[in-house]
């Protein structure tokens, strides 16, 4: 490696919807288009994190597979030598060496995850699996293995990436300089920017974020939706009783909601897009717009999945899993050779 590392990962199962696109896919494409120049970038499919939770695994190869081609339909560039596109569970390395981190990780610490209590509290206790209690250990060894600096999470995996600084460090201290730390969460809001995407809200129930959770699917539109459909929910979607388009998410936020996402299929500030509305008292003249837009951004955007060539998602998904492989497997000799599995040259 010859360039600093930044390293995300892409979302291996489940629908995606608009939030997934605007909020995650869209700003994950553009800051690795934006930074390949500098730093390589290690975009990967977390398939072993799939299944922290109980999943379908029926489905779970194409899925991984469909979501990669959902990405490249987004515009994430396949001929860029600098942007890595691989899947975790296609190097062996990442499941060793959390098995050897895992055996300098204490119980307490573990157990002290947020995410791990919020996740382990909506399961019967019989469905908690040692994965999802694990999961930050594996986290880190998705980029200690490739000595990245840069990894942009969310406020929900901030205290994971605390971990893997700790956990590095400890490692370090005890074995030698093994791992580079990546950088603490303040430089990393500071390098990606604090708010990565927008939060598009629920349309039925605007106070809570759009989730693929969402039992009915009222509430959420996926890229994988009927254009029609989408036109109905958007058409359904709650707003309020004051006869006013108007910007203003606390009074107003199924109104504020859907000029959000009005101004994202436009690429506009919504303070523009909200300007254009004012004044207007016809919610329906209003959400026949966001309609009529939001079904021409879901036939595009499916015209262009369509059009994705499935045998150069597999060319870069392999060729990316021979160099990561390379790069991964020299961390993991260091490491085993450290802690005594392999003699020291």
């Amino acid at each position: 490696m010859t360039k600093p590392v930044i390293l995300t990962g892409l979302r291996a199962n489940n629908d995606l919807h608009i939030g997934n696109y605007f909020g995650a896919m869209l700003p994950i494409i553009d800051m690795a288009k934006q930074k390949s120049d500098e730093f390589q970038v290690n975009m990967f499919i977390p398939d072993l994190h799939s299944f922290t939770t109980p999943i379908d695994h029926s489905d779970l190869y194409d899925q991984i597979i469909h979501n990669a081609r959902l990405f490249v339909a987004a515009g994430l560039p396949l001929d860029n030598p600098e942007i890595y596109l691989y899947r975790q569970s296609y190097v062996p390395a990442h499941s060793e060496l959390t098995w050897i981190l895992d055996c300098f990780t204490g119980f307490g610490e573990m157990s002290r995850m947020t995410q791990f209590k919020d996740k382990s509290t909506k399961l019967s206790s019989d469905r908690v699996s040692v994965g999802l209690f694990n999961y930050p250990v594996l986290m880190a060894a998705d980029y200690l293995l490739y000595g990245a600096s840069y990894v942009p999470v969310g406020d929900d995996q901030t205290q994971h990436l605390e971990y893997g600084r700790d956990i590095a460090e400890r490692m370090n201290s005890r074995f030698g300089e093994l791992f580079v730390v990546p950088e603490p969460v303040a430089k990393q809001h500071e390098f990606f920017g604090k708010d990565q995407g927008l939060r598009i809200m629920d349309l039925v129930n605007p106070t809570k974020k759009m989730s693929k959770s969402d039992d009915t699917g009222k509430g959420v539109i996926f890229l994988g939706d009927d254009p029609a459909e989408a036109v109905k929910k958007i058409m359904s979607a709650t707003t309020d009783d004051k006869a006013n388009v108007a910007y203003d998410p606390a009074n107003q936020p199924g109104i504020s909601n859907l000029l959000d996402i009005l101004a994202l299929l436009r690429g506009k500030p919504v303070q523009e897009v909200a300007a254009e509305f004012a004044g207007e008292s016809q919610y329906g003249v209003f959400k026949k717009v966001v309609a009529e837009e939001m079904q021409a951004f879901l036939q595009d955007f499916q015209a262009r999945l369509v059009a994705v060539d499935d045998n150069s998602v597999m060319a870069k998904l392999e060729s990316s899993e021979a160099a990561m492989n390379e790069q991964a497997n020299l961390t993991l000799l260091r490491v085993q050779q450290a802690v005594g599995l392999r003699p020291k040259v």
